[in-house]
């Protein structure tokens, strides 16, 4: 045999030993997945219920407006198209606070120069698919629902657009179907399998701004939040000059709403700055498109079944929106798994367990936090003390920018680890609250002294009493 003919032989023995992988939902993180998996040279299958958005005339599905950072910008420059999605967006560089009163004020989120993006979900999720399509190893198969698969063997059935079933076999299943996912149940069937859903008891309505004088209605490059403590409205700037509005409240308070008058009359008591801006008459017609939507929040570990099947995204890991982290969680997903693919030469047996023991810690941090900033955003950014806090972490970050790192930009703008960000801010926090009562406490001493010794009149015993209170308020506020 000549050696033209070995060549050829190798390559043809080298095509028909190419796994495949069925990637099982074409939202965000598996058309991204796709990209990721085409890209190593597998032969990859992407399963989707819905029809190809990109030719669908209305989009179904959730439409809350993404706000992209480090971490998916860096999942999205790994498959190269990291540029283009940013110019698909609007930099936020920071939270601008509306007031009762309606003054507004800015809040940073970090530095300057460091600003996450607000994109659209439908926008986003197409140009993921047909990035992904543009491989020649991939092949995107819409209209199939997955019915089941089996672990032991990889088969799959699904059911195809003529609701014919129709079986296929593939060497990794990775779940990306969200949180209601159909190949998680499979996890279910099996013991030591960890899942938790819990449903909180706000949720979500989302209104639309439209432009004013064919310009944006409030300043573009902000995240706009009307901070209530028990409920907030936010907005996220569009391409088309409009605001998506979303009003985060307890459902028993959407239930009070009734009626186009009673609409108003919540507006004016909590929102009045924002009705001219909506304009009356949409906003009584908008609020009632649509009843509110709940929000989900999913637990489970491992992430992945024998050699077989790994679960991405909401699959493995549905938060509520209130940092900002779902999405780029779900691409850090990819990003580590491929990652940890190259660091065990891609077998199997060995990545997936590696991906539950690294990944599981991390989102379940996240998914902590993000519970956690609902109360920040709603509640504590109506605080002085927050606001004295943001400006001395980030004073103390500006003079030791490797001892203390603000939690937002450890998790916004870093790729530290979301649990090894917590740990860091649990010591950072304790260290700086320390720190101000002892200067409190030394301060106080110092004031006392001065007054007692060096004053001819002695102040009144209940303005001492009165400034040790204040000292012993600042230990227990700053815990």
């Amino acid at each position: 045999m000549d050696s033209a003919s070995m060549d050829t032989s190798a390559k043809q023995k080298k095509t028909s030993n190419k796994k495949k992988v069925a990637i099982v939902g074409g939202g965000l993180v598996g058309a991204l997945n796709t990209s990721f998996f085409a890209k190593r040279g597998f032969d990859v299958y992407l399963f989707e219920s819905r029809e190809d958005i990109r030719s669908a005339k209305v989009v179904k599905g959730r439409s809350i407006n993404l706000a992209l950072s480090h971490r998916g910008r860096q999942a999205l420059k790994h498959i190269g198209i990291e540029e283009k999605i940013v110019s698909m967006g609007i930099p936020m560089n920071a939270r601008m606070i509306h007031s009762l009163s309606g003054a507004r004020s800015p809040i940073p989120y970090g530095k300057k120069g460091q600003y996450i993006l607000s994109v659209g979900r439908t926008n986003l999720n197409k140009e993921l698919l047909t990035a992904a399509e543009a491989f020649p190893n991939t092949k995107l198969n819409f209209d199939h629902k997955l019915l089941d698969w089996s672990p032991e063997t990889g088969v799959m059935t699904f059911s195809g657009p003529d609701g014919a079933e129709r079986e296929f076999q593939a060497d990794l299943i990775v779940g990306c179907d969200g949180a209601f996912s159909t190949t998680r149940k499979q996890f279910l069937r099996r013991s030591r399998f960890d899942y938790s859903q819990t449903y909180i008891p706000h949720g979500y309505l989302e209104l639309t701004m439209p432009p004013r004088n064919g310009d944006f209605a409030m300043e573009p490059n902000f995240l706009h939040i009307w901070p209530r403590n028990t409920f907030m409205m936010i907005a996220l700037p569009n391409l088309d000059k409009t605001f998506t509005c979303t009003l985060f409240m307890p459902f028993e308070d959407f239930e009070k709403i009734r009626t186009g008058d009673e609409v108003i009359n919540f507006f004016q008591r909590n929102f009045p700055d924002s009705i001219p801006l909506f304009g009356m008459d949409a906003l009584k017609r908008d609020f009632f498109q649509l009843p509110a939507q709940a929000m989900v929040w999913v637990k489970c570990s491992p992430y992945h079944l024998l050699d077989r099947c790994v679960l991405m995204g909401d699959a493995a890991h549905a938060m509520v929106p209130f940092y900002g982290q779902g999405m780029n969680a779900g691409f850090e997903d990819c990003l580590v798994f491929s990652e940890i693919m190259d660091l065990y030469n891609e077998d199997f047996a060995a990545v997936l367990p590696e991906y539950t023991r690294v990944r599981v810690p991390d989102d379940q941090a996240m998914a902590e936090l993000a519970m956690y900033n609902y109360i920040e955003m709603r509640a504590h950014v109506n605080t002085r003390y927050f606001l004295f806090r943001k400006y001395l972490d980030n004073t103390l970050h500006f003079f030791m920018p490797r001892t203390i790192v603000p939690l937002y930009t450890m998790i916004t703008f870093t790729r530290t680890r979301y649990h090894e960000a917590v740990i860091q801010w649990q010591w950072q926090n304790k260290v700086i609250t320390r720190g101000l009562w002892i200067f409190g406490t030394i301060s106080i001493l110092g004031v006392s002294y001065y007054y007692l010794q060096f004053c001819p009149k002695k102040p009144h015993l209940t303005a001492l009493q009165q400034l040790w209170k204040q000292v012993i308020a600042l230990k227990w506020l700053t815990k």
